[in-house]
């Protein structure tokens, strides 16, 4: 594996991990800090034996065979700098040692992207295959870059395009591309699979990420060659030939989103147009009844041949009227059921885990399973479902399979101890903050063991919410300027009991019993302040003696069904309640676009305006 721009070599330890078997890394990186970065990166990352040379790629080339020429490699991957205005400095290009140009032509002396991209070529074995990240300008550029990329096209070295989000790199916000180079039977090859992944990412503060789902899909697609409209096509060499072996992957895949139409006599007559009911035919094919629940044809001839659909239920009844029907019921408890057999199989797997094990593999084996047990199922995406365990495995499961290979299933708990340092980094201050435990916390066990010490915590504290409610409306009641709090700079205890002790006959009685009754809320208070204090502190204690008396089997318990698989269960079946949204919101924007026709609106706005008239005529103003 060769990546002749490794930078700090992120992009060979990363291809490396995901290789099913050991594979020699070489790298060689022009910047002298940098490549000193990725040797001691190959150290850290368990690589010691990878070759890290620093020097300029394209100038001075270090992977030499004992002939002189370049080194070739089964695989190269590389994220070059996008169009080095510097790339021939020291570049012979007439007379090139290495033929890196010869049979494609020289690239313009400010633009070095097929620079890179002809010296990977020149890198590879007989059958090797490259990966290469270049700006998107690559794929319809002019002059002598349109002159490369034909003799690239037609030796048929090009195997596939990826065309990626902007502004997902940092230094630059335009788009970009993967090109892919396969010499395996390159010339037997008929045409370029090409992919669209333009609108697959998550934003990330001010840039752009690929999501675990988007990455797992330009994968698959690519490797079956799945052919999807508006995201992949494979483009022959006949076609591409007829648009002058332009590569913009707009002119082979269209990924806009279809318009969404206006529909005249709709808005004159009322009634929603059929041809947007049938956009929703996914959801019908699987719920045929609910659409006939929903729509009966419109009583009435049209003048454009154009079919229109009455909504039969209330607007406001639209989404009752999807959750409650028995065929949604239906297709609910079968996804239902579809996770359950995940979950099933899921749980077993995770509760056999052992200290030792590799949590890459777990999450790998149980997310693969994931896709498949949602493979073909209607209305939902399996990689948004993908998506939400992999969410998960990062924020929260990654950590504690990591904690399971080490140590195994034990609840380790330890003190938070939090420290205050001076400027010189010397702790000059400790503070214990209480007790922790990362595999299993606290709550899992008060819900499961000490769930009626908890609730009686938690009515403690909706008293104080009510008292404190309380409270608040008394202060804006009587803090105005004749209220009883007037007089008092703050509201409090001290300054309540001063103004009764000292009162000479200047309070009302009223005035009294509300300062009064405002100290006895105070009281109350604290009072119920102290008994969650109390009672907290009593359940801390009663769980720290419970944690060295967890069994493994109950920590599996609580980490693998009441924390892993609840949470995960739950957001799963938030794709559920997205599905009959997205329908009943849909239907509902199309009976609000349509429930009022333009006669209507006219008779309406008259209406109103001879309504308006009448009040102007009562106070003297008449118009002609």
């Amino acid at each position: 594996m060769y990546d002749p721009t490794c930078g700090s070599g992120s992009l060979l330890l990363k291809i490396s991990d995901q290789a099913k078997t050991s594979v020699t890394l070489y790298g060689q990186e022009k910047d002298a800090a940098t490549s000193g970065l990725a040797r001691m990166n190959m150290i850290l990352h368990d690589n010691p034996t990878a070759e890290i040379k620093q020097g300029n790629t394209l100038a001075n080339p270090l992977f030499l065979n004992e002939q002189g020429s370049l080194k070739t490699h089964d695989y190269v991957v590389a994220n070059p700098p996008f169009s080095d205005k510097r790339w021939g400095n020291g570049v012979d290009t007439e007379n090139d040692p290495h033929n890196r140009f010869e049979g494609y032509g020289v690239p313009p002396a400010k633009n070095g992207d097929y620079a890179y991209l002809l010296h990977i070529i020149r890198s590879l074995k007989t059958r090797g295959k490259g990966a290469c990240i270049l700006p998107h300008g690559v794929l319809f550029r002019g002059n002598a870059e349109a002159d490369i990329r034909e003799a690239l096209i037609r030796k048929g070295l090009i195997k596939g395009i990826i065309g990626l989000p902007a502004n997902l790199f940092y230094g630059t916000g335009i788009p970009a591309c993967i090109i892919l180079i396969d010499k395996e039977n390159a010339q037997n090859r008929k045409g370029i699979f090409m992919i669209d992944a333009g609108k697959g990412f998550i934003k990330d503060g001010p840039k752009n990420r690929l999501r675990e789902m988007d990455i797992h899909k330009i994968v698959d697609v690519f490797n079956k060659q799945t052919q999807i409209d508006g995201y992949s096509k494979i483009v022959s060499f006949a076609e591409i030939e007829k648009n002058e072996f332009n590569l913009n992957i707009p002119r082979y895949i269209d990924s806009s989103e279809a318009e969404d139409l206006q529909d005249i006599e709709a808005h004159l007559l009322g009634d929603i147009p059929q041809a947007d009911i049938e956009a929703l035919q996914n959801y019908w094919d699987i719920l045929p009844g609910l659409q006939s629940t929903l729509f009966s044809p419109a009583k009435r001839s049209s003048s454009t041949n154009q079919q229109y659909l009455s909504l039969q239920v209330a607007k406001d009844d639209i989404k009752a009227t999807i959750y409650q029907h028995p065929e949604f019921v239906r297709y609910i408890n079968d996804m239902n059921q579809v996770f359950s057999q995940w979950q099933t199989r899921t749980t077993a797997e995770l509760k056999a885990l052992q200290p030792g094990h590799h949590p890459k593999q777990v999450i790998h084996n149980i997310s693969e399973a994931l896709l498949a047990t949602y493979a073909g199922k209607a209305l939902i995406d399996k990689y948004d479902v993908y998506q939400h365990l992999m969410n998960y495995w990062f924020e929260v499961m990654q950590d504690d399979c990591y904690l399971i290979a080490a140590d195994g299933w034990v609840a380790t708990t330890y003190r938070i101890i939090e420290e205050k340092k001076n400027k010189d980094g010397k702790v000059t201050k400790t503070t214990d903050k209480g007790w922790t435990c990362d595999l299993v916390p606290k709550t899992l066990v008060i819900n499961r063991y000490f769930a009626d010490e908890q609730k009686a915590i938690d009515t403690l504290n909706a008293e104080l919410e009510t008292q404190q409610s309380q409270k608040t409306e008394m202060e804006e009641e009587h803090s105005g300027e004749e209220g009883a709090f007037a007089e008092l700079e703050k509201i409090n205890k001290g300054n309540i009991q001063k103004q009764l002790k000292m009162d000479n006959g200047e309070l009302t009685q009223e005035d009294v019993k509300i300062l009064k009754q405002y100290l006895s809320l105070l009281t109350n208070e604290a009072a119920t302040k102290k008994s969650i204090k109390a009672a907290e502190a009593a359940l801390d204690a009663t769980l720290q003696d419970f944690y060295p008396t967890l069994t493994e089997e109950k920590i599996k318990q609580l980490v693998v069904d009441d924390k892993w698989m609840a949470t995960i269960d739950k957001d799963i079946h938030s794709e559920m309640d997205r599905i009959s949204q997205r329908l009943t919101q849909r239907i509902k924007e199309l009976a609000e676009r349509y429930e009022t026709p333009l006669p209507q609106q006219t008779a309406q706005v008259a209406e109103l305006e001879q309504t308006v008239t009448g009040h102007l005529e009562k106070m003297g103003f008449s118009f002609n």
